[in-house]
């Protein structure tokens, strides 16, 4: 059987992340988007990510970034304690490249559709990006809006790489949600939630967390395994 991975995102206490991380997710985002409300500083990441790093190993540090600016780019070398790089902006596959190559990363990508016809613009970037993270495209709103995508767009989806789906799903909706992908004969990487288990943004409510990864990791994949 397929295990389905599950990454919180936008967590901002060091203590949080560490409980996260002790519980077996698979992955904690970081977000490093200035003026949005999940910021984190660069003076503050290192300490998450080494009581990340300490409470668990195996969980993957993802710092989130939007069009990054080669002047801007000191703060996300791996020596900062991070292990991936999730673009979350408008970056072209060619920019994704050059970005993985200079910073010696591997490049997760999310895409925020419109509609589906959004599903073509994937493909381009199945030779750059490790993962692909899908979300709903929400006015004025990088992520972590808490809408949620309407799946039957992803009817004829062809993922070019392993994929996450994102956008309003928690432990109330996740099964359903799962469901309706298998049915389709689609199964994601994994799932990544931020609103939907929070308490604020930033503040995860844990009780939900540990909801969360109790039942994704009770779902029995059985139509298609994941890519």
């Amino acid at each position: 059987m397929n295990q389905l991975k599950l990454k919180i995102c936008g967590l901002t206490i060091a203590s949080q992340a560490e409980a996260v991380a002790r519980l077996g997710v698979d992955a904690i985002g970081v977000i490093a988007v200035a003026n949005t409300p999940r910021f984190l500083a660069a003076e503050h990441r290192s300490q998450l990510w080494r009581a990340v790093a300490a409470a668990n190993p195996q969980t993957n540090r993802v710092l989130v970034v939007v069009n990054p600016k080669d002047s801007n780019l000191d703060d996300l070398y791996p020596e900062a304690g991070h292990q991936f790089l999730q673009l979350h902006g408008d970056e072209t596959p060619e920019r994704c490249l050059e970005l993985q190559q200079r910073l010696d990363l591997p490049i997760w990508k999310a895409v925020r559709l419109r509609a589906k016809e959004d599903l073509v613009k994937l493909q381009a970037y199945g030779d750059v990006a490790e993962k692909l993270l899908l979300e709903p495209w929400v006015p004025n709103q990088l992520g972590g809006s808490g809408h949620t995508m309407p799946l039957e767009w992803l009817a004829d989806f062809q993922p070019p790489c392993p994929w996450w789906i994102a956008g309003g799903i928690g432990p109330t909706n996740v099964a359903e949600a799962i469901a309706s992908l298998q049915n389709m004969k689609l199964t994601p990487y994994g799932i990544d939630t931020s609103s939907a288990i929070e308490i604020s943004p930033g503040i995860k409510n844990m009780e939900l967390v540990e909801m969360m990864h109790k039942k994704l990791k009770g779902i029995n994949l059985t139509l298609i395994p994941a890519v």
